[in-house]
């Protein structure tokens, strides 16, 4: 699933592309990808433009004229493309060869712009989906439905804390709630209990105040590294500026259960925790 730095590279990306320019037209492939209802859908956005693109969590926020906005969330296999004429940009779930000839198969709707410019998107599973809503709606969501978030004001020390106290959840998955925290899920999970040496399926509320203030750093941390390598889905994909994404290469533990551990050298492992296959080393973390 694309979590907050994939999500955020994204959401940069298409802040160049497709801010100011009019939406012409709209087709929508698959009708439960869209929650309001095709034809209002298409009322809403043809001859409207996009002015901001705004972030919250996982969650996409397209900005449009009089106050709306377009919510959309990628799950997890969602892919955004934009094409100009020949040139692509695109993010999201793993990204293969298939998915730049597009439409395919998997494209649910797509935004044509003036200017010969595109904006697909694909989703396999079709677990994603887009929603327009109102001002009060779009603040009811972004103060009700996400936790405190890393890399913003509101992520400090004691709101952090605050989380873990008595809660029986296991570490790994207070993480991912998006509720308490939000932004992370399966990857950067492993990599942040990695990076504060502990272990994924430790009680949260039985963790130590200097444990828990490396999770805290590390939250940070690990998430400004894989926002600036421009996310883990990407390191296939070079897009129409010449960039890539290689944070696949900087990890630690996902995804390399049977290699090396980068500090210690001992096998990365792979067990099943809070419903997720989960990566760590058995050495370094406690």
């Amino acid at each position: 699933m694309p979590e907050l730095p994939e999500v955020e590279t994204i959401r940069r990306d298409l802040e160049k592309k497709i801010i100011g320019h009019k939406i012409i037209a709209v087709e929508i492939r698959d009708r439960k990808i869209v929650k309001n209802g095709a034809t209002d859908f298409q009322k809403e956005l043809v001859g409207n433009e996009i002015k901001k693109i705004w972030r919250r969590g996982k969650l996409l926020m397209f900005e449009i004229k009089n106050d709306r906005f377009l919510l959309t969330h990628l799950k997890m296999t969602g892919q955004l493309i934009y094409k100009n004429h020949c040139k692509i940009t695109a993010g999201g779930h793993s990204l293969g060869e298939i998915d730049f000839q597009v439409p395919n198969k998997f494209t649910r709707v797509f935004f044509s712009f003036t200017g010969g410019r595109r904006l697909f998107f694909n989703d396999m599973r079709r677990f994603g989906y887009m929603k327009i809503v109102d001002a009060s709606e779009k603040e009811r969501i972004w103060e009700k439905d996400f936790g405190i978030e890393p890399l913003t004001a509101n992520f400090t020390w004691e709101n952090f804390k605050n989380i873990f106290v008595g809660r029986k959840t296991i570490t790994k998955a207070l993480l991912m709630n998006q509720k308490l925290i939000a932004g992370i899920g399966n990857i950067y999970a492993d990599e942040i209990c990695f990076c504060a040496r502990v272990l994924p399926w430790r009680r949260a509320g039985a963790l130590g105040e200097s444990e828990l203030k490396k999770i805290f750093t590390c939250c940070t941390k690990v998430l400004q590294v894989a926002i600036k390598n421009r996310g883990t889905t990407f390191n296939d994909f070079v897009d129409s500026d010449g960039k890539s994404g290689g944070h696949y290469d900087f990890l630690n533990v996902y995804e390399r259960d049977g290699e090396k551990c980068h500090r210690c050298k001992s096998i990365i492992k792979k067990a099943r925790h809070a419903g997720r296959g989960t990566h760590f080393c058995e050495v370094c973390q406690k």
